[in-house]
Parts: structure tokens; C-alpha cells; sequence
């Protein structure tokens, strides 16, 4: 067995969201994590979105927000739901499970909504669920026997090869190919929040105790026959501190061909992640210059599946399939 590559650390974030451009839109995302119970009881998981435009001139302009509440179960099953703007069919969601399976469910249920703030909310509901209780390794010693004992991630907890930093022979792999999170990294992060900027994100609330957030922000704007983006994501908690503490975060410039839709740039940076292996998948994210954006909800994972990918660094990118329909905003 050859072990997979290893680069430093990444632990440096980019800080706050820049200023928003003239002539821009901007989407922003959070899913937020609380769980009233304790860990290994059902969670709480509320959702907010919005889609901010930018003029030349004149004032910032609201043009679509959403939001969800779900309550899930230790295994990621929706247990209960509520959209805004609501919709008809979104309670045939509950009962199922966060990963490929609610992805293909909210697709066939509510894909009459796609390019939406709330279709991007839910769709990223597997992703957010995936990680969220990793903020509980913040505040409990005993975090990680938990996670043996009931990990719903992976292969029935087992890790192995489901993404470029559990590659077999990975430093975060344990023998029996179950996590292994003695060397995982993390980092202190300030707010995302621009200081310059109010009206930058929407209204996300101040978190303390075990509470987890997924955020997202991308930006895009015309240049000549090119719509470019700049986005951030990143996943945090609060930690013990009263600070937060980041496992992930990653920051993605593109070029797109307004035109056809096809992706003609690329750059990935890989600025917080847990594991040695994990900067790698940036690397090979560049496969998907020369796909149409429009398709990647499906092109990412065809093309960076498994060890070719980061499931966070997919989830960024799958997200600039709604880039199209916010420049036709612009």
C-alpha cells in the first residue's frame, strides 16, 4: 500500500467576507446545529438564506430568502420540517435519511424549485448533518468513543476511501478503518461578518454552548463575456472559549463562459481542513474545467467521486450550478 500525499496544515482562514462589488450578487447561506437534549438525541437544524443584489447605483436589493427548520434523528433521518416559503410537497421529506438518498429526494420532490435559496438550503442539508457533530469534540472528552459507537458516517461508520482524507493509509484512518481523530486539526476563526459591510450576510445569531454552523457565501459579477465568482464556505462551532472553532473551510475563485455555461477557470484554496491528506482534492477539482456549470449538482460527484474528492470541497462546488440563474439577475 502507498500512502496518499501529505501537504502542511491548512489553518489559516480568510477572515471576514470581502465588500461586495457594484454590480453583484451575492447568496448566502447558514445552517445552524443545536441540540436541546444532548448529544446522541435528536437536533435541531435551522436554515437561512438569501440572495442580496449589489447595483452600480441605488440601494442593495432583496431578491429571494428562505429559511427551514428540521428537526433530525441520530441517524440524519428528517423527523420533522418546515419550509419558508413553504411548499407543497416538502413534508414528503420527512422520513428521509441526509446523504445520496435525501439528495435524490428533494431532486424528485421539490426539483420544480432548483436554482432557489431554499432548494440550495435542503440540498445541503447531507452535507451539514455529516459534520455537525463534530463541534461536540470541542466540549467532551468522550467525544470520539461516542462516534464509534453510534457514527452514522461512511460505511456504517467505517471511513475508508469515501473521500481524498480517508484514503486507505490516511493519518485520520484507524487499522480498523474507522476514524481516527487523534491528529485532526482545527482552527480559532472570528466572525465572517464584514465590519464594513452590514448588509453583507443576513441576520445569523450569536451561538454559545455545543452549537455547529455551516455557512456559504458566493459572489459573482459580469466581466466582459465571463461571469466570475468568488466563494467562501466554511464550517464552524462555538467553542468553550466563547470564540469559534473552524474544521473546514475553503475559498473558490471560477471563471464561467456566460455564453454556454462552461467553466473555463478554476481555483480552489484549501484554508482550514482536519487531515494532512485532505488539501489534495483541491488539486484535482480543476478535472471540471470545461463542464457546464448548470450540470454540476451531478458533474462533481461523477467527476471527483470517492479519493478524487473532498465531500465538503463537492458540496462548494456543486453549489455554482445555481451561478447561471443568479447572473440572469445581474
Amino acid at each position: 500500500m502507498t500512502a496518499p500525499q501529505q501537504f502542511p496544515f491548512a489553518r489559516q482562514s480568510a477572515g471576514h467576507a470581502p465588500l461586495r462589488r457594484p454590480g453583484s450578487i451575492r447568496r448566502t447561506t447558514s445552517i445552524d446545529s443545536d441540540w436541546p437534549q444532548g448529544y446522541g438525541q435528536p437536533w435541531e437544524m435551522i436554515g437561512r438564506a438569501r440572495d442580496l443584489l449589489t447595483p452600480s447605483g441605488g440601494e442593495p436589493e432583496v431578491l429571494a430568502s428562505a429559511g427551514f427548520r428540521i428537526m433530525a434523528s441520530p441517524i440524519r433521518e428528517i423527523l420533522s420540517i418546515e419550509c419558508t416559503p413553504e411548499h407543497p410537497r416538502a413534508q414528503e421529506l420527512v422520513g428521509v435519511r441526509a446523504g445520496g438518498a435525501s439528495r435524490q429526494a428533494l431532486a424528485r420532490i421539490m426539483g420544480d424549485i432548483a436554482g432557489t435559496p431554499l432548494f440550495q438550503l435542503l440540498d445541503d442539508y447531507a452535507g451539514a448533518s455529516l459534520v455537525a457533530g463534530w463541534i461536540w469534540s470541542q466540549w467532551t472528552n468522550d467525544w470520539m468513543a461516542q462516534v464509534r459507537r453510534n457514527g452514522t458516517a461512511g460505511r456504517k461508520g467505517r471511513m475508508l476511501d469515501i473521500c481524498t482524507g480517508f484514503a486507505e493509509g490516511s493519518s485520520s484512518l484507524a487499522a480498523d478503518g474507522t476514524p481516527e481523530h487523534i491528529d485532526q486539526s482545527s482552527t480559532e476563526v472570528g466572525p465572517l461578518e464584514n465590519p464594513g459591510d452590514a448588509a453583507g450576510w443576513h441576520a445569523m445569531p450569536f451561538q454559545q454552548g455545543p452549537q455547529k454552523r455551516r455557512a456559504r457565501r458566493i459572489d459573482l459579477w459580469r466581466e466582459g463575456d465571463l461571469i466570475k465568482v468568488d466563494a467562501g464556505f466554511q464550517d464552524s462551532g462555538s467553542n468553550p472559549n466563547g470564540g469559534r472553532t473552524a474544521i473546514h473551510e475553503y475559498r473558490v475563485h471560477a471563471e464561467i463562459a456566460a455564453a454556454s455555461g462552461e467553466l473555463v477557470a478554476l481555483q480552489a484554496l484549501p484554508l482550514i481542513l482536519p487531515y494532512r491528506e485532505c488539501p489534495g482534492a483541491a488539486i484535482k477539482a480543476t478535472r471540471l474545467i470545461g463542464r457546464n456549470v448548470a450540470e454540476f449538482r451531478n458533474a462533481v460527484l461523477e467527476t471527483l467521486p470517492s479519493t478524487l474528492g473532498c465531500t465538503h470541497l463537492n458540496d462548494v462546488l456543486r453549489a455554482l450550478a445555481d451561478v447561471p440563474v443568479l447572473a440572469a439577475r445581474i
